[in-house]
Formats: structure tokens, sequence, C-alpha cells
């Protein structure tokens, strides 16, 4: 039998890793993982954490301002201050989950990973072997080819300003696109949002998200919708955006156009592994068409959301079949998302779009939340919920558009996934008052 310096080795080191990478550790495993850049991947530096934590003077500005009055000020962001909170606070998170894994018993090598063989991964030409691979390399932000792109930047970047630009382009309605003009508008910036389709975030409820998108433009976004951009062009310190029928004047331009996988030069043609800019292939195992080759995380090509509750439940799942626990295959648990703008977009389950084409299966309930009392407390003024139900009463599905969305949905996961009866709901007793209570009491 082969003898291998690792039991598994994973490439990448985000959450599609980590969190499965150091219980396997801790089990006993000889596990190493190759990073080539910051130590946590996208989420905890670019991603998730940083971005919350620029989001937060925005939610409490979107809370004074609704309150009519009754708390005082201007409510204005200092975005430097806010980016500078932001670094402080994730600054140490690399350095922490490094210590993490290393106490684990985890190698770590730092360089660009390469796969040689079915079971042989090569670190800046440094071999190492393992008995099974994991890819965990996740995404990168999308570049428009158009002429004169290298003049836009990207979400790493935005999240990196030390003042907020006067005029600012967003290219792209997907999550980065509406959450970064969001900020943006709220930090004070004159913001034009261009949406090539007409739509943003086509996955949601198309009525919750105009209701947002109307919020913005009340706010003074300007949505420009169904026109392609064709070149953006030097104007001394400025940038003009050209459309297929205007053009428009930044001082900065983001292009929020999507992700795409990080899956070259990684020897994945060289084994004849089946890979494209939405991710890798994997069958119901996560394997590769090599057996001892798995993926984890955004790298995958997928339907579920990638997201990284989605990526923690991958890495969970991989631990426990190299521990020997499970030869099952992945089964998926119902996974929630959200949108962090203000209002906030959330959604569990069933969707509207899929129970309106299965009415036979799915009956659903659509409710105005404004004359509900507890949305006083945060100054709500027009939230909504939209559940779902199968045919034997349970909850299978749910979205809501308001301002602490993202907490409804999260109180209601629970009732969706294990198929909860109206007679175990009852049995659900929340504390009171608080947002969970008003869900459940929704249902």
């Amino acid at each position: 039998m082969q003898e291998f310096d690792y039991d598994v080795v994973y490439i990448g080191s985000g959450h599609g890793t980590f969190d499965g990478a150091i219980p396997l550790a801790a089990k006993g495993k000889r596990v190493a993982i190759v990073e080539a850049e910051k130590v946590g991947g996208t989420c905890p530096n670019w991603g998730c954490n940083a971005k919350i934590l620029l989001d937060a003077p925005v939610a409490l500005q979107q809370t004074l301002r609704a309150s009519d009055g009754i708390i005082s000020g201007s409510g204005e962001i200092d975005w430097a201050k806010n980016r500078a909170h932001k670094q402080a606070a994730i600054d140490g998170i690399p350095d922490a989950l490094q210590a993490g894994m290393e106490g684990a018993g985890i190698q770590m090598y730092f360089g660009h990973g390469r796969l040689v063989d079915a079971h042989t991964v090569s670190v800046d030409n440094k071999k190492i072997t393992a008995e099974n691979i994991v890819i965990s390399t996740g995404l990168r932000p999308h570049q428009l080819e158009v002429p004169g792109q290298d003049l836009t930047h990207d979400s790493k970047e935005f999240m990196d300003l030390d003042h907020m630009p006067k005029h600012l382009v967003v290219v792209g309605g997907g999550y980065i696109g509406v959450e970064f003009a969001t900020m943006a508008n709220a930090a004070g910036s004159e913001v034009t949002l261009l949406l090539h389709s007409g739509k943003a975030l086509a996955r949601f409820n198309q009525t919750y998200v105009e209701q947002m998108l109307s919020d913005l433009e009340a706010r003074g976004v300007n949505i420009v919708r169904n026109q392609e951009v064709e070149k953006f062009v030097e104007n001394g310190t400025q940038i003009e955006v050209v459309l297929s029928e205007d053009t428009f004047t930044a001082d900065w331009v983001l292009d929020a156009t999507g992700r795409v996988a990080n899956v070259e030069n990684l020897g994945l043609e060289d084994l004849q592994i089946q890979a494209s800019a939405q991710g890798i292939e994997v069958n119901e195992y996560l394997q590769t068409t090599v057996p001892s080759i798995y993926a984890s995380g955004d790298v995958i090509d997928k339907r579920q959301p990638k997201l990284t509750p989605t990526a923690q439940f991958e890495s969970k799942y991989l631990m426990h079949r190299f521990a020997g626990e499970s030869d099952a295959a992945i089964d998926y648990p119902v996974i929630a998302t959200n949108v962090f703008t203000t209002p906030r977009i959330a959604q569990a389950g069933v969707t509207i779009a899929e129970a309106k084409e299965a009415p036979e299966q799915y009956t659903i309930q659509e409710k105005d939340l404004s004359g509900d009392w507890y949305r006083a407390v945060d100054y709500e003024k027009d939230p909504k919920l939209t559940l779902i139900f199968n045919q034997k009463q349970q909850l299978v599905g749910a979205t809501e558009i308001s301002e602490r969305a993202e907490d409804t949905i999260n109180a209601l996961l629970p009732a969706i996934e294990f198929g909860y009866t109206p007679d175990q709901l009852e049995r659900l007793v929340y504390i009171f008052p608080a947002i969970a209570f008003d869900a459940i009491g929704n249902l």
C-alpha cells in the first residue's frame, strides 16, 4: 500500500477548508493546507466579515432616518473611519485562523498549489502527497471584457477605499452591485447603478426586488436599465462610462458583474478534471472525475447558493467522509440567503416563482407586516412576508423584505428544514418581544 505524506491536502484555506479540516485533524488525521494568499480566503478578508462591518453604519443611518426625528442627528457616515474600523476588526483573523489550524496539528504550506497527479500537489515546486486532495480555491471578481476595462475596480478595492468618491458608477445587479450601491449612497456618493438585463437579483422575488430598487431611487440612486457597457474612457481624473445609448461620467467605477471560479493553473486539464468559469464538476460525493480529488466551497459548479454557510456544510461533510464516519452522498439542507441592502431581502426554501409554477403542490400566503405592532420598534415602513406551504400545511419556503429580514428567515429556517407541523410550531416558545416571536406568530 502506498504511503502518503498526509491523509488529506487542501488547496485553499477558506471556509470550504478550515471548518472541516480543523476537526478532521483533531480526530487524528494528517492534514495539510496550501494557501497562495491570505489565510481564511475571501469571506473574512474581502467578503462577508468585511462587508457587514462596512454595512453596520448604513443600517444605523437607515434606522435614524426612519425614526422621524425620535433619534436626532444627521447620520452622516465618515467612510475613512468606517473603513479603518473594518480593517481593525478583521486584521487579526488570518493569524487567529492559522494558529487554530496549526494548533490542531495541521501543516501549512504557503505558495501556489498545483495538481501533479491523483495524489500529489506541487507547492512552488515542492511536492507533497496525500490519500485525498480537496480543491477549495473559491471565486474571484469577474471583469468586463470591453475597451478601458483596466479603469474599473472590483469589490476588494471598494472595501479598501479610504474615502468615498463623489460620483460612482456600479455595473451589475447581483449581491455585490446592489449592496455596494446602497453603501456608497449612504456614504454620500452620487451613485448610478447599471442593470444591463433590466433586472437585479434574478433569484429573488422580483416584486420585493423592485420595492428595494424603488427605495434606492427615492434616496437618489440613478438606476439605468437595459443598456450594455461599450467602453470606459479616461477623461482627465474622471472616467466616461459609454453605454449603448447613454454616457455617464464617474470618479470611480465598480465592476460588479459577477464572480468566476479560480480553476486556472491548478493542473485540472492534465488530469482531465472538468471545470469552467462556473466551477469544477463534482458528483454526489463532491468527487471530481479523479476519485481521490474532491472540491469544496464556491469553486464547485452547483445549483446551491455559493455562500459561506454552503461551503461550511460541504467542508464538514468531507470531514465526516474522510474520518470514515459516513459514506453517504451529500444531502444539502435548506440554505437561507440574504441581500444586505436597506431594506434587506431574505429567503429560504421553495421560492415564490417555484410555487407559482406548481399551484397544485403549494399554497402562497402574502402578508403585509406594516400593521404588526412590533415592526414599529424598528420604524419599519413597508415590510412584507410571503410564506409557502405544502398540502400538509407544512412551511416549505419563506421570503421577506424588511430591515430585519435575515432574522425572520433564520427564525423560520428550522420549520422549513425539518417540516414542522402546526402542532409542533405551537411548541416553539420564543423570547418576547422579538422578531423570532413575531415571525412564528405569522404562521
